[in-house]
């Protein structure tokens, strides 16, 4: 009965142990550990025991060592024994040697193996805990590969990753993904929470860092350290801009991220929901670079303030909509990659048209610097525009009403002109 029970104890959680990838040397530690403790339970003390693990072969020996002592000198039952009482035992004991006793498991109790088997379990799973948290603290910035298991009702995404637990919350999801369970998911690692004593690994797939490691996967030259990516900014799902250089003057840095007709390029952009990718050549000249930033837009002008915080860029006029892109996403981003706050002007001949300083008394100096902010600096820039797409680029600071006077009045000042 002691063998059996002993050996069903010790072999499953061996294999548990095995399963979680919980050290031999440490489960015997805590197997040791929880038995004491049971013993500590019964008799106040473990002191006078001896706990003997085989985990290879399930086998367990819990052995009570006893002094032999005279009888009248007997003042500790659990570390002592009088000769008398070890004479019974083993006639051959003399005083002062030790005698050692097999003691069962089942003679601590039913409700005492229960608890140790408890405890057993808590214990791995503690220790589950720490090395899951140990592992993926470890592989943070690392892209994994996933299966979805879960889509909660506040959109959180659930995924399994070798038997682990990862969360995708909705804020780092891609806007245009729709995922279900069952579902193949690809993100990167940002970071490993405890919460409630439980780890809590968060994936995203709006990181800018996920964005960098699927460039070293799909392009070799990425990887090998030939081609840096110097500075990402992202619009997860609507657009991205990276610079890159090449540490070897024979390799093109945009063509090799691009690829032969753009299939390298292509495989990521798939991935990140047919999101648009800038590649350009970085440079340290700031001017130059604004210039390249603000592709597809053609740059005529920069001029940086001393600090090199500001830009004022001059394109040509039927460039404004590009360099400025569709909710202000291409200049947002060229602004985060030169690390300065750039406004965008239009080229015009002066004669044909009439500076915006000229309606501040009309629309309101709010309104007019609005529409400096999006590229508007004169009455034509407007007028490219329609009262709709002037509420939706100020970001309503100009309101439909407001909108409607300002078309009507430049349209009316051009009438009056001709």
């Amino acid at each position: 009965m002691q063998n059996d029970l002993s050996k069903q104890i010790i072999s499953s959680f061996a294999e548990i142990a095995k399963e979680k990838g919980i050290d031999r040397d440490l489960l015997l530690s805590i197997l040791e550990d929880v038995f004491r403790t049971m013993i500590r339970k019964t008799y106040e003390t473990d002191d006078a025991f001896s706990v003997i693990l085989n985990a290879d072969r399930g086998e367990l020996q819990i052995l009570h060592i006893q002094e032999v002592v005279p009888k009248e000198e007997l003042t500790d039952e659990v570390a002592e024994i009088s000769l008398e009482d070890a004479k019974k035992i083993d006639p051959d004991i003399e005083l002062y040697d030790e005698l050692a006793q097999e003691v069962q498991i089942v003679d601590f109790g039913r409700r005492a193996v229960m608890m140790a088997r408890q405890q057993l379990a808590q214990r791995i799973r503690e220790i589950e805990k720490d090395n899951i948290y140990d592992d993926y603290t470890d592989r943070v910035g690392e892209i994994i590969l996933g299966d979805v298991y879960q889509v909660r009702q506040n959109k959180d995404i659930l995924v399994n990753h070798n038997g682990v637990e990862l969360m995708l919350p909705k804020n780092v999801q891609i806007y245009k993904d729709r995922y279900r369970k069952g579902d193949t998911i690809r993100a990167v690692v940002t970071g490993v929470h405890m919460r409630n004593g439980n780890p809590t690994v968060i994936i995203s797939r709006t990181s800018e860092l996920f964005l960098e490691r699927l460039f070293e996967n799909e392009i070799p030259e990425v990887f090998d350290g030939i081609i840096d990516l110097v500075k990402i900014a992202r619009s997860p799902g609507d657009r991205s801009k990276v610079a890159v250089i090449s540490h070897d003057e024979r390799v093109d840095p945009v063509g090799a991220c691009v690829g032969m007709k753009g299939i390298r390029i292509h495989a990521i952009v798939r991935e990140l929901q047919n999101e648009n990718i800038d590649v350009i050549n970085y440079t340290s000249d700031k001017h130059e670079f604004i210039k390249r930033a603000l592709q597809p837009a053609e740059v005529l002008k920069v001029e940086l303030d001393e600090e090199g915080k500001n830009a004022s860029v001059l394109v040509p006029a039927d460039e404004v909509s590009k360099a400025i892109g569709k909710g202000g996403v291409n200049i947002r981003l060229a602004s985060k990659l030169a690390e300065c706050e750039i406004d965008v002007y239009r080229e015009v001949e002066e004669e044909d048209d009439i500076d915006l300083a000229e309606f501040e008394e009309d629309f309101g100096k709010e309104a007019i610097q609005a529409l400096h902010e999006i590229g508007c600096d004169t009455a034509r820039a407007v007028l490219e525009l329609n009262a709709d797409e002037l509420v939706s680029r100020t970001k309503e600071v100009i309101d439909e009403e407001l909108a409607k006077k300002i078309m009507d009045m430049i349209r009316y000042e051009f009438e009056e002109e001709g």
